[in-house]
């Protein structure tokens, strides 16, 4: 889960005391050159791939270190440097056939000594997303082209994992000479090659690193090697904004091709025949969390009053107030819509006076107040200060109080772990195409994340102890007999009403008006090697 650094630093601040450091495969761009300008809120904490988690590192490191497999708009699982790959019956050995073709940036070819190496480093340096790297007990290169995984369980969701933009390949020669990488056992503690990934690149994807200025920008080339048809812009410039209207302003004035963190509001005062304006589905969600272990709860927070809250909140009211109509969908269970086992579960009806009675029966009627702490952010578009006010003013109506605390983010992750929060909102997007992580994150199941911040260690009622069985059910399933799996396990979730998905907001997708090729994807976030500029 990425959660990002949300840095409200200033727009254009630095650029022209940038350094401009050549990756390998770069060449100098002439002055007639087709340069892609985006405006972003750059929440990057690293460009080590092995150490980056971010969405900003989702972008950057599709563009420039090629995975086996990617996803195209559909979700679908293409090749990239395996030109074909295979499971056997339980889904625990993948073997994947490389593209004798594919080359790193310095003309070399990828062989799968590259693959295993770079997915070790990145299981071993232990960063944030080694974690996706749990399940596969090894990477083997039998030949130059061939690679096989294995898992320490079955696994039907591997080549979708796989395709996540953090499962790039390195060129293990370079990193090994240049960066002094290491990727055995020891390099979470002996690897010190994160300074060279930060000025340096390694990768045979469309693009490499030519510089990156924190806070200030992030500077990619057209990768002039690269072994697929190039790259349809010949730079890629990505520009510190943080401010929705900021970037708004230099899309609209052709400063900026693209802006990605547009909100609702924002959008609409982007006008004229130069900018485009989309608002797509997104695999984003919010959600409000209850915790029945919280220190700070005034009495047992049952199962019948986490439910009265439920449905005391009017969603449909929440997206208008927070999103405008239009820009968001309802959701009732913690996986996105498009994802497997996603649609289709019932949203809770708006109906403060059932809530009332419920209420009323648990011998609450006349009212109580709870803790409201939660993250003084705003993500994908919502205000979470303006949603939890929305919420407060509906659950007055029940005769419910809510103490309202907005902290940054790292405060509010400490609270919700060592205390726990009575009743927070928060927000999730996934890492890579697959229902299985949220199974994880969201499943309930003993040890798992929410479970330790909804307090199971003081109050364990809420516990679905039969979701790892579950999901390793799952992951050893057909795919449809699988999305039937993940559907039943997303309405044991929705049942507990500790984790209650309140809408998927759109995304914003705004460029101008000779952009093409501006889409998302859940491996790249947003892939640049798709984007062209009209002439």
């Amino acid at each position: 889960m990425k959660m990002g650094n949300f840095g409200r630093l200033s727009g254009l601040k630095g650029l022209a005391a940038a350094t401009m450091l050549m990756g390998l495969g770069a060449t100098a761009i002439p002055a007639d050159a087709k340069t892609l300008v985006i405006a972003r809120d750059m929440d990057v904490n690293s460009l080590d791939m092995a150490r980056s988690w971010c969405d900003t590192c989702m972008i950057f490191n599709a563009a420039v270190y090629d995975a086996l497999l990617t996803l195209d708009a559909n979700n679908k699982l293409v090749p990239l440097v395996a030109e074909s790959w295979e499971a056997n019956a339980d889904q625990t050995s993948f073997t994947f056939k490389l593209n004798p073709k594919a080359t790193f940036a310095d003309g070399s070819k990828v062989e799968a000594k590259d693959v295993k190496w770079s997915w070790e480093r990145l299981k071993n340096i232990k960063g944030s997303p080694s974690g996706l790297t749990e399940t596969i007990a090894s990477v083997e290169a039998p030949d130059a082209g061939t690679v096989v995984v294995k898992t320490t369980q079955p696994n039907s969701e591997l080549f979708n994992l796989l395709a996540a933009s953090y499962f790039g390949i390195v060129n293990s020669d370079v990193a090994q000479a240049e960066a002094k990488a290491i990727a055995d056992e020891s390099a979470a503690q002996s690897d010190q090659a994160e300074p060279w990934f930060m000025a340096h690149s390694a990768g045979g994807g469309a693009f490499v690193l030519d510089s990156y200025q924190p806070g200030a920008e992030l500077r990619l080339k057209r990768n002039e090697n690269y072994w697929r048809e190039p790259a349809k812009v010949d730079e890629v410039v990505i520009r510190q904004v943080g401010d929705a209207v900021a970037q708004a302003q230099l899309l609209q004035s052709g400063q900026a091709d693209v802006a990605l963190n547009i909100d609702p509001e924002t959008a609409k005062t982007l006008t004229g025949e130069n900018v485009k304006v989309e608002s797509a589905p997104s695999n984003n969600f919010v959600y409000l969390t209850i915790s029945p272990g919280a220190v700070a709860n005034p009495f047992p927070m049952t199962n019948d009053i986490r439910e009265a809250i439920s449905i005391a909140v009017n969603r449909q009211e929440l997206i208008e107030f927070t999103l405008g109509e239009g820009n968001g969908q309802l959701i009732s269970v913690p996986f996105p819509l498009a994802f497997p086992g996603g649609a289709n579960h019932p949203i809770p009806e708006y109906n403060p006076e059932k809530a009332k009675e419920i209420l009323a029966k648990a011998g609450r009627g006349d009212g109580f107040t709870l803790d409201a702490t939660y993250p003084n952010l705003n993500v994908y578009g919502v205000d979470i200060n303006l949603a939890m006010q929305k919420i407060q003013q509906d659950l007055a109506k029940v005769n419910i109080t809510l103490d309202l605390k907005p902290v940054e983010f790292p405060n509010w992750r400490e609270l919700a772990t060592k205390d726990h929060i009575p009743i927070s909102f928060v927000f999730f997007a996934p890492d890579y195409y697959g229902t299985s992580q949220y199974v994880s994150y969201f499943g309930l199941a003993p040890d798992s994340p929410w479970a330790k911040r909804g307090g199971a260690e003081r109050d364990p009622s809420f516990l679905l102890p039969e979701v790892p069985a579950l999901l390793a059910d799952a992951l050893k399933s057909s795919p449809e007999q699988a999305e039937k799996i993940y559907y039943d396990i997303g309405e044991k979730i929705r049942a507990q009403n500790v984790l209650i998905p309140m809408m998927s907001p759109n995304t914003i997708l705004a460029y101008g008006s000779k952009v093409r090729g501006v889409r998302n994807s859940p491996s790249s976030n947003v892939p640049l090697y798709e984007i062209s500029i009209d002439d």
